[in-house]
């Protein structure tokens, strides 16, 4: 069976497109990963997270679904929620 890797670079030498799509993503997927990752070494659930922070619990899923764009200010919010801080470097 092939790896998830191989199967992936595969796909996207056979449809460029694919690679432009998947590339142009990757930001968003990345912060994604990035905020399910800090709540759940806080040890927090969504809801646990929606009470400290005042954000809504179903606002919070959408961040964590790909389906909401949270502000910076929105995003310090849920980072200090987590006793975390935000870091934004242009590289």
């Amino acid at each position: 069976m092939k790896s998830y890797t191989l199967y992936k670079k595969e796909q996207f030498e056979k449809n460029k497109k694919l690679k432009e799509e998947y590339d142009n993503l990757e930001d968003e997927y990345y912060f994604i990963q990035q905020l399910v990752t800090a709540r759940h070494k806080a040890g927090l659930s969504q809801k646990q997270l929606a009470d400290v922070t005042g954000i809504a619990q179903s606002e919070i899923s959408k961040y964590e679904s790909g389906k909401g764009n949270p502000s910076l200010k929105t995003i310090n919010k849920l980072a200090k929620g987590m006793n975390r801080k935000i870091i934004i470097e242009f590289v």
